[in-house]
């Protein structure tokens, strides 16, 4: 049996199937900072001139227009060779003195949707009964399908029908904060983590040294503009402490926003003529997690199996009652809860430090994560004023 393939060569087949696709990201570029770039001609090219954050980038009319216009006028210096930034872009192996990718965000509000799947919603219903219990979770999983089976599947939130699912499921004793989030008429969304706390394809992503069940969550995340039209989509891994939440959903922030627990990556596409959100709607997302100890994990998730359509959840994100002016990204939710034994029979899955997470899908890539304990993963320096200060002295800021 051929030996797994390493982070870093995961990293290096990492980009769409589709070299058509308009990507753009940030680097980290020793003596300089962050840059937005563009990806082209197997380079990554500096877009400054274009836009200082590619928050600025997505609040312009045509973004990809814009990039192609100036790189057609030589406007976009070329700063290294796509292979050798996503080989360098490996956490564990990464030269200092050499450029890497960053989360393709900075600073728009990141935020999540939960229990947008018939799959996750069952999962977070077994969180709160089993109260953080992963031993439990495999018995209430064999009695909630047994009362619930598929009867939610194509049910539209917030109908009349779903009404009626709910009175039949109070009767019976099976309602749930997380059932009214799924199919009522108002969307879960959340903050999943601080502007420019992201880390990007390559870097470790950190789970809470006190969980004993925690999970990857594999998603598409919406790039949203100030307006809240959605201008592109990337990948994200929402890390999640399922002990932490299922005792408590007002433990919400402390399971899903600790140092490094949220990756986007490895580059926003674009929407232009070659890619557009009902591509989103068809997208495939598979994931792999690859434990030190030969541990191998395999997974899906579809978007033609959402509850809510993603514009309905941007939607309800952006609008009249709430604005983000530096845009947003917004995780939409996943289909899969791993439920595959790692420990024991009835234990489930959870992390072991050292996983290796891969989160494709041919339109958008793949994001690549190892997973180490939030107090081990390279603490969050670089913020807010940091940028701006860096921005001035680029000379960056107009």
């Amino acid at each position: 049996m051929p030996a797994p393939e390493s982070l870093q060569q995961r990293l290096s087949s990492s980009l769409p199937a589709d070299a058509r696709a308009t990507l753009v990201g940030r680097l980290w570029q020793p003596g300089v900072g962050p840059t937005v770039v563009l990806v082209a001609a197997g380079a990554l090219h500096d877009a400054s001139s274009v836009a200082a954050t590619t928050s600025e980038l997505l609040n312009q009319t045509d973004p990809a227009g814009a990039l192609h216009s100036a790189m057609a006028k030589g406007l976009l210096p070329r700063i290294a060779a796509l292979d050798a930034v996503l080989a360098n872009s490996d956490e564990a192996l990464r030269d200092a003195g050499q450029p890497w990718l960053l989360a393709p965000c900075d600073l728009q509000a990141v935020k999540a949707s939960g229990v947008t799947f018939v799959a996750s919603l069952l999962e977070r219903v077994i969180e709160e009964q089993a109260r953080g219990d992963a031993g439990r979770a495999d018995v209430i999983r064999r009695e909630l399908s047994g009362i619930l089976g598929d009867n939610l599947r194509g049910i539209v939130p917030g109908s009349a029908e779903a009404a009626r699912v709910k009175e039949v499921l109070i009767a019976r004793g099976a309602w749930s904060q997380y059932l009214e989030v799924g199919i009522g008429p108002d969307a879960e969304i959340f903050t999943k983590a601080p502007v420019l706390s992201s880390v990007g394809s390559g870097a470790d992503v950190g789970i809470h040294p006190g969980s004993a069940w925690n999970n990857p969550e594999p998603e598409v995340v919406l790039a949203l503009n100030a307006q809240g039209d959605v201008v592109g989509a990337s990948l994200g891994n929402d890390v999640n402490l399922r002990d932490f939440e299922g005792r408590s959903a007002l433990l919400l922030g402390k399971a899903k926003d600790n140092n490094a627990s949220c990756a986007i990556g490895p580059f926003i596409r674009l929407f232009d003529a070659h890619f557009g959100i009902d591509d989103v709607r068809r997208c495939e997302l598979t994931l792999t997690v690859s434990g030190p100890e030969g541990f191998e994990l395999q997974g899906a998730s579809s978007m033609t199996q959402i509850s809510r359509d993603p514009l309905d959840i941007a939607a309800q994100l952006m609008g009249p009652n709430h604005q983000y002016p530096d845009g947003a990204m917004l995780f939409l939710g996943t289909m899969f809860a791993p439920s595959q034994d790692r420990h024991g029979p009835g234990q489930g899955f959870t992390h072991v430090v050292g996983d290796v997470v891969t989160v494709s899908t041919p339109a958008l890539g793949s994001l690549i994560n190892r997973v180490k304990h939030s107090d081990q993963a390279a603490p969050w320096t670089f913020g807010l004023a940091a940028l701006m200060r860096n921005l001035a002295a680029r000379k960056l800021l107009g």
